[in-house]
């Protein structure tokens, strides 16, 4: 009869491992969520970490393991939809040309994230908090601050991409700013309120917004 092999031990570690993550992860969602419930309840002015902190019943120093400062707790929900949106456009096809691969990907992030999470960490959290971070000065510069970081991976990525040095063709940069633009017209107009709410009314105006771009850029406007 034929030795039957060792079971390892590495699917038993790996098990311990998905735990730990899975627990920590629990924790940080927890965060995020309680996080939002007091910004939008109390204002992000008047809300404490050690608020946020005692809302999870978890101690001010567990809080500081999981983010520097109020402001990242804040901005994770849009960070986190950030991060889905540019390992989207990761995987875009290579037949696509880069305007096609960034306007694919940020539809289908949206599409992607309305489906999943919770009302405090999911796209409807990341909709609110476009809303709160417009009328909170300190959270906009945050916010702007990020914006810039992005559009420097995202020049980057179209860079790699398409083969070539960003530090010697701009396009890239040029490409990643102006869709940083775009989109930033698109959540001011859908902040407003003169567009449908929820999910599908904010893809409705960024696809219009991507529209007129072509237009805006190379058509006579008279």
């Amino acid at each position: 009869m034929a030795a039957q092999p060792v079971p390892s031990a590495e699917p038993a570690t790996c098990r311990v491992l998905g735990l730990r993550e899975r627990k920590k992860q629990r924790t940080r969602d927890a965060l995020v969520s309680a996080a939002h419930r007091l910004f939008l309840n109390q204002g992000y002015g008047r809300t404490t970490v050690d608020e946020i902190a005692a809302a999870v019943d978890v101690s001010q120093r567990t809080f500081f393991r999981y983010f520097s400062n109020k402001e990242e707790v804040a901005l994770a929900v849009l960070a986190d939809a950030e991060d889905y949106f540019v390992a989207t456009l990761r995987e875009r096809p290579a037949s696509e040309n880069p305007l096609q691969a960034l306007r694919s990907s940020i539809v289908l992030a949206w599409r992607d994230l309305s489906a999943t999470g919770t009302s405090d960490t999911g796209i409807t959290a990341a909709l609110e908090l476009i809303q709160l971070i417009e009328e909170t000065p300190t959270l906009l510069a945050a916010h702007l601050r990020r914006i810039t970081e992005q559009e420097r991976l995202i020049a980057e990525l179209i860079a790699r991409r398409e083969g070539l040095d960003p530090a010697v063709d701009l396009r890239p940069r040029v490409l990643a700013a102006v869709f940083g633009g775009v989109l930033r017209s698109a959540h001011l107009a859908w902040s407003s309120g003169h567009s449908a709410p929820g999910p599908e009314g904010m893809i409705a105006v960024i696809e219009s917004h991507f529209d007129q771009l072509g237009p805006a850029l190379a058509a006579d406007w008279r």
